[in-house]
């Protein structure tokens, strides 16, 4: 009669640690493509909520001054007193001492008169940074953040 032994496994195999390893990536790929999407997400509702401040604070300071700031003005007029403009309200327009940026960290586009019509907007590229786009690359306007 034979007396089967068992033997103690002391280690994984490399096949068994290979389907580890990849159940593990495919796991963290999908948690970034998810991180991904709400960091983007975050950054057009931060945009989207500076359009609107700004928006409001450029007809705020046409209400007090009587005029849009120009285009070489632009979204400074909103922190800096123009030498042309009576009743500016001490401190400006911002609770800030700076513009805010869009949500990618540039600096927004001011355009008066602009072709839609519109007395004014505000413009940020998006994602891509550039004109025009779909999607996270869309352009983001003041006009449309109300």
């Amino acid at each position: 009669m034979t007396i089967k032994r068992f033997e103690k496994r002391k280690a994984f195999t490399m096949l068994e640690i290979m389907a580890v390893l990849i159940i593990l990536g495919l796991l963290a790929a999908l948690v970034a493509k998810k991180v991904s999407d709400k960091v983007d997400q975050a950054r057009v509702a931060t945009t989207k909520a500076n359009l609107k401040l700004l928006h409001q604070s450029v007809n705020q300071f046409k209400m007090d001054t009587g005029r849009f700031p120009t285009e070489d003005e632009g979204l400074y007029a909103l922190l800096d007193q123009p030498s042309d403009v009576t009743n500016y309200p001490v401190g400006g327009y911002l609770e800030t001492t700076d513009i805010p940026p869009d949500g990618w960290g540039e600096d927004f586009i001011y355009e008066l008169y602009p072709e839609s019509g519109q007395p004014f907007v505000i413009i940020s590229y998006g994602a891509d940074k550039e004109e025009g786009g779909e999607g996270y690359d869309a352009d983001l306007y003041s006009t449309d953040a109300r």
